[in-house]
């Protein structure tokens, strides 16, 4: 999935010294005059179908990872871009740094999360002044008891430009710790398993795995999912057998679909192991005893064109999650020992104005995770009472989510809360007394009043008549006369949701009298399944004029103008930038695009790159005439003219597995070429990172302060 997810500020940090406060002065930022950006070769390719000559003259970037004999030449033009971004943004050096300071001031460095409980022990992570990543630690029975460290991410990391440990996985036993590793950012991951009681690390390294794992209920047989290293398809699932050579593992599963993602899981009941393989329209799940790691595992329901489907373990039943006959999805359950799809029955049934997102069990209670209006809405379920009653909220936008609750055998749900003016939130709510309890709150180092902020709720009439919502937040003050600028930000692709959520890096900007918007447009699944679906395919366009009807209401509503007007998007949010940069380059002053999936066809046309199978269902096939047509049509680099383009900031990684690096490289080379303007076009590469950007939690504030100096230099405000 082309996603692109920021490293959110979630951990946070350290005195707010006085002269890191934002200075509200206004001073115009002078572009170095002079300065010739790279020029990129040209070698004309025709990767054209049907009889289309489509040329590609830059085609020859993506030689890094073809091994041509060009790829240290790509490097080269690179670090070329790097350079003169670097230059045109020099007299802005102390600004950024200060900007950085700004951002890592919120930040609490030493902090811990809220304990999560799970067979005897309470796990959480904690952070330490200075350092870039965590711990990950452990008590058993109490709070109050000794630590144990499990491990130190810090000392692990250290000598690694990028270092992710994630897929943490304790042994049903508690003695044994299995763990991803990725040193690339290619989302390739070793897994190692840990003695927990002598801290050996065993010599069992699992290589080209998703970094999750699942032990089987024996406590020496784990499960995961194997990668193609080149297409990095999740293709395989294993099993491995404590001690023995991985060379030896066991062939558990074997996708042939290349448009599936697979994926091993185990029921919170711990009964289960499944096996999921899901493409964007239709799904299958095996399972499997935990008790039995050498059963054969059985197909749950076959597969379906246009079904998906989820299963969990309860009681004496099977839950289901489906799409089918229920456009917004509904709850089915069957017997333990009859799957079939004949022997499923309604729960919960299909909702025209309800969306069914998901369901978490417990032994007695049920949580129902919907979506109505747009807004997220938590049920619970005490299935030994049938009462049924919603968490209430209270705010017109906000994001709110079921946390981690491992445990089965529990009143307890613990739940994550968050607007675009409220810190994020933990509580834990008792769902037999209604009680609720606020476990932590994402502190603001240095003082945040959420009376000093104000968010709305707002809908935005898209050009055929349809009410696309808009959450905003700015500072009390701002004049919302056409002069303060704003930053819209929009994503709408594979039914993900962008709900409105804190973010103390956010402050710098609307401290410094910017207007933040999220457009929650076609693509997304805000206002249920129906909203993806007329925003995917042949309807994909309607993401692109959505964001811009919104950014047209904003201006009618005089929240900004033209001229303060800027844009941002990641990766498949990149594609929106690219497209809508074509659609109305006028409508922009600026545009930030990160990690942009920008030359649609040709990616789509080439199966050997990451994903590219796995989004069909998403983008179509371009080897389908209509498709590869309709596609060509709205893809940023095949519709780039000679033309004005605004102002543009474009960031991307040398190892990005979601949207390889030359796509952003050969969309800025060929812009660069035709447009007719003075406006400026940047592109930065990180050479040691990929989709997420760095991994350290302070490190990627330096890419956060390089975006947000690039707004407030065209904007005016640079102190």
């Amino acid at each position: 999935m082309r996603k692109y997810i920021p490293l959110a500020a979630t951990l946070i940090a350290v005195a707010f010294a006085q002269s890191c406060k934002p200075k509200m002065e206004k001073q115009t930022y002078q572009w170095p005059a002079g300065v010739k950006p790279p020029v990129a070769e040209k070698k004309p390719k025709d990767v054209g179908m049907f009889g289309d000559k489509r040329i590609d003259d830059y085609y020859w970037m993506n030689d890094y990872f073809k091994k041509g004999p060009d790829s240290t030449k790509v490097v080269q033009y690179l670090e070329a871009e790097n350079t003169y971004t670097d230059t045109m943004m020099s007299g802005l050096k102390d600004f950024r740094e200060n900007l950085f300071k700004e951002m890592k001031a919120r930040i609490k460095e030493k902090d811990e999360s809220v304990p999560v409980f799970k067979s005897g022990y309470y796990y959480y992570t904690r952070t330490e002044e200075g350092q870039q990543y965590f711990k990950y630690c452990r008590k058993k029975g109490s709070l109050d008891a000794a630590e144990e460290m499990l491990l130190d991410v810090d000392a692990m990391a250290k000598g690694h430009n990028y270092y992710s440990a994630t897929g943490f996985n304790i042994s049903p036993d508690n003695k044994l710790l299995a763990f991803g590793v990725d040193t690339l950012s290619r989302r390739i991951y070793n897994v190692y398993i840990k003695n927990l009681e002598t801290g050996e690390i065993y010599k069992d390294e699992v290589p080209l795995t998703s970094g999750g794992s699942v032990w089987a209920n024996d406590n020496k047989t784990l499960y995961y999912t194997e990668k193609n290293p080149e297409t990095l398809l999740t293709v395989k699932i294993k099993k491995h057998t404590l001690g023995s050579p991985v060379t030896t593992d066991v062939l558990v599963y074997n996708e042939k679909d290349p448009s599936n993602y697979i994926g091993v899981s185990k029921s919170k009941s711990n009964k289960y192991i499944f096996i999921y393989s899901a493409a964007t329209m239709s799904a299958e799940m095996q399972y499997a005893s935990a008790d039995e790691p050498n059963a054969a595992f059985k197909v749950f329901a076959p597969r379906m064109k246009d079904v998906l489907y989820d299963v969990d373990h309860q009681g004496d039943r099977f839950l289901i999650t489906t799409n089918k006959d229920a456009k917004n999805f509904r709850l089915m359950e069957s017997p333990l020992d009859k799957t079939s799809i004949e022997n499923w029955k309604e729960v919960i049934p299909n909702r025209n104005d309800v969306l069914l997102e998901g369901i978490d069990v417990f032994s007695d209670y049920l949580v129902v995770t919907e979506r109505k209006n747009g807004l997220l809405q938590i049920q619970v379920r005490n299935l030994k009472t049938n009462d049924q009653h919603y968490l209430d909220f209270g705010e017109p936008a906000y994001t709110a989510s079921v946390g981690a609750n491992p445990e089965y055998n529990t009143t307890k749900l613990r739940y994550n809360y968050t607007s675009l003016t409220t810190p994020g939130s933990v509580f834990d709510y008792d769902m037999n007394s209604k009680a609720k309890q606020l476990m932590k709150q994402q502190e603001v180092v240095g003082g945040y009043n959420v009376k000093d902020y104000v968010t709305e709720r707002s809908y935005a009439t898209a050009r055929d008549g349809v009410k696309v919502p808009v959450s905003i937040v700015y500072k009390k003050g701002t004049k919302l006369d056409g002069t303060a600028p704003l930053l819209l930000y929009g994503y709408g692709s594979y039914g993900n949701s962008m709900d409105a959520s804190f973010s103390s890096n956010r402050l710098s900007l609307l401290d410094r009298g910017f207007v933040y918007a999220i457009a929650h447009i076609r693509g997304g699944q805000e206002m249920g399944r129906q909203w993806y679906e007329d925003g995917k395919l042949m309807k994909k366009k309607n993401t692109f004029t959505d964001f811009i009807d919104c950014a047209e209401y904003l201006i009618q509503q005089k929240y900004t103008a033209k001229e303060h007007l800027y844009a941002m998007g990641g990766s498949a949010g990149g594609l929106l930038m690219g497209a809508i940069t074509n659609m109305r380059p006028d409508l922009w002053h600026g545009i930030i695009a990160a990690v942009p999936f920008v030359d649609v066809v040709t990616t789509m046309l080439d199966e050997s790159i990451p994903l590219t199978t796995n989004e069909f269902d998403e983008w179509g096939n371009p080897k389908n005439k209509d498709a590869y047509e309709y596609m060509k049509s709205y893809s940023p680099y095949d519709n780039v003219e000679k033309k004005a383009y605004p102002n543009m900031l474009i960031t991307t990684g040398l190892h990005d597995s979601q949207v390889q690096y030359f796509e952003p490289a050969k969309w800025v080379a060929k812009m660069r070429e035709l447009k007719t303007d003075n406006n400026i076009i940047l592109l930065h590469t990180n050479m040691s990172a990929g989709h997420g950007g760095a991994s350290g939690r302070f490190d990627y504030l330096k890419d956060v302060a390089l975006q947000y100096a690039f707004l407030l230099a065209l904007e005016g405000t640079v102190k």
